[in-house]
């Protein structure tokens, strides 16, 4: 069967692509929403109006926080509901023989226009047991909703807050670079990690398709087999490049480096660090230069980092250097800098610097001190943690030139990251859970013998509480007919399920979290999907707003999650209420 194109479609005026997914249909959905459906419908219940919450019970990688993403996919996939004829025909072989045809001319009715859909925005920070998402409508239509949302949902959220994670660790100064595209979760996978991950705080991908589809900025250089398919200088045969404002060539590009590439190796502050060379690498790194004269970065560690890599980089640097001046105007060419693969990177990235800073004063090349160092090679969160607490306290100094510079414990400014990254290592599943909260306007509630498992039932209002400082100190859940909390009046805040954890909050900025996505039938006002840079901006200005301990990778202070007064009673008159009362013999 042929995935379903995905077309745009027009509600209230206004077009909404398809997922950008199209095997995202009515179809990716658990068969039991198909036989509930056709149940609701024998029962004429499908059109029984009910309220659905998304939440997650838990935050993942022992943390305390979670960045909510997967929104707009959500939305495409609700503004795009339709079922076709094949469709239908192949719920109609799947479902039991006692289907009857008035159930199959239902399905080719229902859309979503009766749906409504109110949710966080797509970026935030969130916490457990506060609905990401409240949806409304026929129940038969809604239970339908329940397996692609959370598939849209559950997997985006989980990677925008890896992702968020590793920004936290490395700080704000570093670039982060998604390189997860191989390693991914096949292709599906790994569009969606590198949009995700783009929320969550990293600055480019590798993933071509991705940058197409999301305009995420790309990053790449070239690989190992790039250097080594090179056996030396001798296979150049375009040996020429114009300098950069081009009013002059230089005929053989490949003698200005070796020229270059015997002064490094002459230099006495340097105390003989160099001998020869590996000349297959050198010669991959003209090669590349030539290609890319510009956007010169090169990986440097296919035969020996500092004999052979850095060096060569060096050389090749400099050549580039010297056709790249043009007059009073600022250097054109300009190398990069280099990536590392493998090794000891604190102490690689730490030595490279040394001779950056070297080369710099030897040849009075500004800022050539300051080329850039990428690293790579299988990191995760705890490698970055690692290298960050290398740092030395107090800073160790190293002199050159009788000038001082601080030798930090590693030196590098740029991380690509795949595996660990994009596959979500260290937890598979974030584990949203849809669970009906009202119908026919009569609150339900699931029950359980995990208080984790109970749900939170009716139509809620969420709310998030600044203090003073401009952290946000709680969130709270009050009855949809319950007054706003007001700036500067004391309210109480209890947890949902325990009675002694209350408080009294006086808050100094009340934000009202739920906003309305996809009205359906009823009118209101629809917040409009941002694009993909707003929500990452909006994702990296939600973590300042998060007070530091709440953070924090080791030992986080949970944030508080609580209901009103009135709703907590609520809740436990219902509990009692739906528990059946054992009886003793």
């Amino acid at each position: 069967m042929e995935a379903k194109s995905n077309k745009p479609t027009q509600n209230a005026g206004r077009v909404v692509d398809g997922p950008t997914n199209p095997m995202v249909t009515p179809l990716l959905t658990d068969l039991y929403q198909f036989t509930m459906a056709y149940a609701y419908w024998k029962a004429g219940k499908h059109n029984d109006r009910a309220v659905f919450d998304l939440y997650f019970r838990k935050n993942p990688f022992g943390g305390e926080f979670t960045v909510f993403a997967g929104l707009e996919e959500c939305i495409k996939l609700i503004a795009n509901f339709k079922l076709t004829e094949e469709e239908i025909s192949f719920i109609h072989q799947s479902l039991p023989g006692s289907c009857e045809e008035g159930f199959l001319n239902y399905l080719k009715e229902i859309d979503c226009s009766d749906v409504e859909v109110y949710a966080i925005s797509e970026g935030t920070v969130v916490f457990p047991k506060v609905p990401l998402l409240r949806l409304e409508g026929p129940v038969a239509v809604v239970q339908l909703l329940e397996t692609p949302v959370l598939n849209l949902v559950n997997f985006a959220s989980l990677v925008s807050t890896n992702a968020a994670r590793h920004r936290l660790v490395a700080g704000k100064s570093k670039m982060l670079l998604e390189f997860g595209l191989r390693r991914a979760q096949g292709p599906d996978g790994a569009i969606g990690a590198s949009k995700y991950c783009y929320i969550g705080g990293f600055d480019a991908t590798s993933n071509v398709a991705a940058g197409r589809l999301f305009n995420i900025p790309l990053r790449g250089t070239h690989s190992h087999a790039f250097v080594s398919s090179f056996m030396g200088p001798d296979e150049i045969l375009e040996r020429s490049l114009c300098s950069s404002d081009g009013s002059s060539t230089c005929e053989d590009f490949v003698a200005l480096v070796q020229s270059w590439l015997s002064k490094i190796q002459l230099l006495k502050s340097l105390g003989g660090t160099f001998g020869e060379t590996n000349q297959s690498e050198l010669a991959a790194f003209i090669s590349y230069a030539l290609a890319f004269p510009n956007n010169f970065l090169a990986l440097v560690d296919t035969y020996d980092v500092m004999r052979s890599g850095v060096p060569n980089f060096c050389a090749v640097a400099l050549a580039l250097n010297d056709l790249g001046l043009s007059g009073f105007h600022p250097c054109q060419y300009k190398a990069v800098g280099i990536r590392l693969d493998s090794g000891d990177l604190a102490y690689l990235s730490s030595e490279a610097r040394k001779i950056f800073h070297t080369i710099e004063k030897e040849f009075g090349v500004p800022d050539f001190g300051r080329t850039s160092i990428t690293a790579s090679n299988d990191l995760n969160e705890e490698t970055l943690d690692g290298l960050k607490k290398q740092y030395s306290t107090p800073f160790t100094f190293v002199h050159i030139f009788n000038h001082t510079f601080p030798l930090q414990g590693h030196e590098v400014d740029c991380f690509g990251i795949g595996t660990y990254l994009v596959t979500c290592y260290a937890q598979a599943a974030l584990g949203c859970v849809f669970k009906l909260v009202e119908i026919n306007n009569q609150p339900r509630i699931k029950l359980s013998e995990d208080v984790s498992k109970v749900s939170i039932p009716c139509k809620k209002r969420c709310y998030r509480l600044y203090g003073k400082e401009g952290y946000s100190l709680v969130d709270i859940m009050t009855g949809e007919n319950e007054p706003c909390p007001k700036i500067g009046e004391r309210i109480l805040c209890r947890h949902p399920f325990s009675e002694s954890k209350r408080a009294y909050v006086v808050p100094k900025r009340v934000e009202e979290l739920l906003k309305c996505y996809w009205p359906g039938k009823s009118g209101k006002e629809r917040e409009e999907l941002p694009a993909l840079k707003d929500i990452r901006d909006h994702c990296i200005k939600q973590l300042e707003q998060m007070r530091p301990d709440h953070i924090r990778r080791l030992n986080p202070t949970p944030y508080k999650v609580s209901v009103s007064a009135k709703l907590y009673d609520f809740i436990h008159f219902l509990w009692l209420n739906e528990a059946p009362v054992g009886e003793l013999h």
